[in-house]
């Protein structure tokens, strides 16, 4: 990449959304640096597949594929098949009703100059669609309308404040829509979404994703994109440390610890994914109505499910 230009692939996968996609969709073309924008459509039940039909129609830009049976494989499934026909040097995702801001590859257009740099993310801020949905939301996240970051950080500093081990808080997961990073590095790396995951997928592969590869903070203090708040987020529906919530917390974890039990990863980094996989796993087995507190306890204090709930941690 020589000064600034941009040759970006972006991944949008699609499973009922015909209602906000033609939004995303030219949220993505506003970007001469965009060369495609690959529509992975999962076998959606409303009219999805005729609304990208008539998008592919309108831009040579916009491609369009299913799985090879045309059936509904999820959305961890959907994006790898993204990974697979997407031809240019950096990928981009966006989630079907959610859309980019004008500033959406700012930073990207210096901070790529510097070949170390294999990836980087910023903030996104939240639209609301519906009441309910504002509702929701409003309820889970304590009015907070932008997910970012709290301090610039590279390198090592981003896969350690994912896990929580820096010295002050780093602030909640980044979203996957505010990602740009070389498609090489995710071939280098193996990297792929787990599609045993049907949700959480995102969280998963940018975990893994910061441990492999080099990242960079880039705009954290506005958003870069916007994700569209109604009736049908998955995201609002589960009330935190309810069974539903930590079954798949669990789910999320367990796929975390199975890949740092492969890796050759530090005993603090591996200790950090085994606490709060066996967090979920005892909350889960000592049952999850009256022992979900086990799960706020264990993350607030780790040592605690040494002392009190008496189990050791794993030899390594």
């Amino acid at each position: 990449m020589m000064g600034g230009h941009l040759e970006i692939s972006v991944i949008i996968p699609v499973y009922n959304a015909s209602g906000f996609l033609e939004r995303a969709v030219h949220s993505a073309l506003q970007f001469g640096e965009v060369k495609e924008v690959i529509l992975i459509e999962d076998k959606s039940t409303d009219d999805s597949l005729e609304v990208c039909n008539r998008l592919v129609s309108e831009n040579s830009r916009v491609k369009l594929y299913q799985h090879h049976d045309k059936e509904n494989h999820g959305a961890g499934a959907t994006r790898n098949l993204g990974l697979e026909k997407a031809k240019y040097e950096f990928i981009a995702f966006l989630d079907s009703d959610d859309h980019y801001l004008p500033n959406r590859f700012d930073m990207e257009k210096t901070i790529f100059n510097n070949p170390k740099i294999e990836g980087t993310f910023g903030a996104i801020g939240v639209e609301y669609l519906s009441e309910k949905g504002k509702e929701e939301y409003l309820a889970k996240f304590n009015n907070s309308t932008l997910t970012t970051v709290n301090y610039p950080a590279e390198g090592d500093e981003v896969f350690k404040g994912l896990l929580g081990l820096t010295s002050k808080t780093f602030g909640s997961f980044f979203h996957l829509n505010t990602l740009t990073v070389r498609k090489s590095s995710i071939i280098k790396n193996n990297l792929h979404f787990n599609e045993s995951l049907r949700v959480h997928q995102d969280s998963d592969f940018i975990i893994k994703l910061a441990y492999h590869c080099y990242l960079k903070s880039g705009i954290i203090d506005q958003a870069i994109a916007i994700r569209g708040v109604h009736d049908n987020n998955r995201i609002t529906k589960i009330v935190r440390y309810s069974a539903q919530y930590n079954q798949r917390q669990f789910l999320l974890w367990k796929s975390l610890y199975d890949w740092a039990t492969s890796q050759n990863l530090s005993s603090e980094y591996k200790k950090k994914v085994y606490l709060q996989y066996r967090s979920f796993d005892l909350s889960l087995k000592t049952g999850l109505n009256k022992y979900s507190n086990i799960v706020i306890e264990a993350i607030k204090n780790p040592e605690i499910l040494k002392t009190k709930y008496r189990f050791t941690y794993m030899n390594s």
